[in-house]
């Protein structure tokens, strides 16, 4: 089986993504992790990166080239990133993970250890950011959720709770 996890910054998609891994023992592909390791790797903040991949397409399609491979090569994988549902086109399962951009901020400044308003301007330069490279690299329209089979507000269960509504879903998905 293949699920693909995807949502905004700070929605969740990363500790959804870790909590079905351990749950059901599927290898995970966080587009998120190989996206902030670059960054870190190259000295430079999301926001810069994000300014790298804008001017230097071959850095998004790179991330995004390796996810689809491994993504759909896969059995048995969680692929978790914001194009994993369009990326990884033999999915058995795409899911959308929402929250409100005052609860993503939130969670980002905690996690971060960075001033609320300074997170909440940061995370919308970058959602700005990634919407136009994927509708210009992509032709993807990142707030179009058609795609989805699952989509769930994570301001209203923990990780643990959102992980027994996609194991039920799991349990009742028609392949």
């Amino acid at each position: 089986m293949r699920i693909t996890v995807s949502g905004p910054p700070g929605s969740g998609t990363t500790s959804l993504s870790k909590q079905l891994s351990e749950k059901l023992s599927f290898e995970l592909i966080s587009a998120g992790e190989v996206f902030r390791s670059l960054a870190a790797e190259r000295g430079l903040s999301l926001i810069e990166f994000g300014s790298l991949c804008e001017s230097d397409p071959s850095v998004d399609r790179l991330i995004d080239e390796r996810q689809k491979e491994r993504g759909e090569a896969g059995d048995d994988i969680i692929v978790e990133g914001r194009l994993a549902g369009h990326m990884i086109d033999n999915a058995d399962l795409r899911i959308w993970i929402a929250a409100s951009v005052e609860c993503r901020t939130q969670r980002i400044s905690e996690r971060e250890n960075i001033d609320f308003e300074a997170s909440k301007a940061e995370t919308i330069v970058r959602e700005k950011s990634e919407a136009e490279r994927y509708r210009k690299y992509y032709g993807i329209e990142i707030n179009d959720l058609s795609i989805y089979d699952l989509v769930i507000n994570s301001e209203k269960w923990g990780r643990e709770e959102l992980a027994f509504v996609v194991n039920t879903a799991i349990e009742n998905i028609k392949i």
